[in-house]
């Protein structure tokens, strides 16, 4: 008698995969970490590393979404609100390390934590975390970092100076504030370029509408042209002095701001949070040998040793990746490096180097 289609199917679902008892035995067969195994079970069950596990990403304007993580074991709640973190994502079988603010509270309750970016024409990475990272996409995380925070209690007036995604860190603050009701007299001074990329814009409407002590001035770039600290902060907000003032945008802004208030003697009262550094030129380039693993990479001199380490699959220690942290810093045992800052140039044995604002001038070998 002929087997009916649905015999056939019936007698093949109970027949064994062998590729997946293959690989099953395996795993089983060949030596593996107690924390691989874990890892079999969960992805974010760790030891070894942090990690996250992508919820969901929900667009905020046309180039910007958040990113809500779930973190695996290791991970602690207690960071600070304006603080960021690293987060790396494999594509084409390499992890991509960046830094990101986090925008959401503090709470232990949530078990989860937000960032929120923005696509850059030039960025890579910030370009796939806001169109092309599926939820359920495990991570790397590095835990939270930055002292661009606010005191508990707040200062009773405080000028929040922000352009852009420099939002991200004070939505965290105001979220914080919010929660808490302590919100102070407290001035928001936000530029973009047009209101539909204003990210937050409807959020930060409602906080101001529950809590009259915070106003949002609001500077749409496009019309009304760059915010000129100089001439136009007295105008927005001519008790500027008095007040505690945290800012984040770009450098220009922020270069403005610090001789600003350099010049009034407030240098104390400025809280300035970088989002990246403009490196100027570059050095000769090399190989570079990590010592401990014996791996090399050869680099130009525009690649900074803290890259160079990342693409040899080394794991490189970092926080900030703009020389602030001092997180990346390791034992140059020999060779010749240039500071991409300023130019300068080291090459003493033994000598401790930042390596995510330093080349290579000729072959280099550090001790990690």
């Amino acid at each position: 008698m002929a087997t009916t289609e649905a015999q056939e199917t019936t007698r093949a679902a109970r027949i064994p995969d062998w590729q997946t008892v293959r690989d099953m035995a395996a795993r089983l067969t060949t030596p593996l970490h107690p924390d691989d195994y874990l890892s079999l079970i969960n992805p974010l069950w760790s030891a070894r590393e942090l990690r996250g596990r992508i919820e969901r990403v929900t667009p905020e304007t046309d180039d910007a979404a958040t990113l809500v993580i779930k973190p695996g074991w290791g991970w602690s709640f207690d960071h600070e609100a304006g603080q960021y973190i690293g987060i790396g994502v494999e594509v084409d079988g390499r992890y991509h390390w960046r830094s990101y603010s986090l925008s959401s509270v503090p709470r232990r309750d949530k078990r989860t934590i937000t960032i929120t970016v923005r696509a850059m024409p030039e960025g890579f990475l910030s370009d796939h975390l806001v169109r092309g990272l599926e939820p359920g996409t495990i991570v790397r995380l590095a835990a939270p970092a930055g002292e661009f925070t606010l005191p508990d209690p707040p200062p009773a007036k405080t000028l929040f100076l922000v352009a852009g995604s420099g939002i991200t860190p004070v939505m965290s603050m105001l979220r914080t504030l919010d929660r808490r009701d302590t919100m102070p007299d407290a001035l928001v001074v936000y530029s973009s370029p047009t209101e539909d990329r204003m990210i937050f814009r409807d959020e930060l409407r409602e906080l101001h509408e529950k809590h009259p002590t915070l106003t949002v001035v609001q500077r749409f770039t496009d019309e009304e042209g760059m915010l000129d600290l100089a001439t136009d902060l007295e105008k927005v907000c001519p008790d500027w002095r008095e007040r505690g003032t945290w800012a984040c945008g770009p450098a220009p802004m922020l270069d403005a701001a610090e001789e600003l208030w350099a010049a009034a003697g407030l240098d104390k009262q400025l809280h300035l949070e970088r989002f990246s550094l403009e490196l100027g030129g570059d050095a000769e380039g090399g190989t570079i040998t990590f010592a401990n693993s014996g791996k090399r990479v050869e680099v130009d001199g525009a690649t900074t040793l803290l890259e160079a380490g990342e693409q040899a699959g080394v794991g490189m220690p970092y926080g900030c990746r703009i020389g602030i942290c001092h997180t990346c810093t390791l034992t140059m045992a020999s060779g010749r490096i240039k500071d991409l800052r300023n130019g300068e140039e080291h090459q003493e044995p033994n000598e401790a180097v930042q390596t995510c604002i330093t080349a290579a001038c000729g072959d280099v070998t550090l001790n990690i």
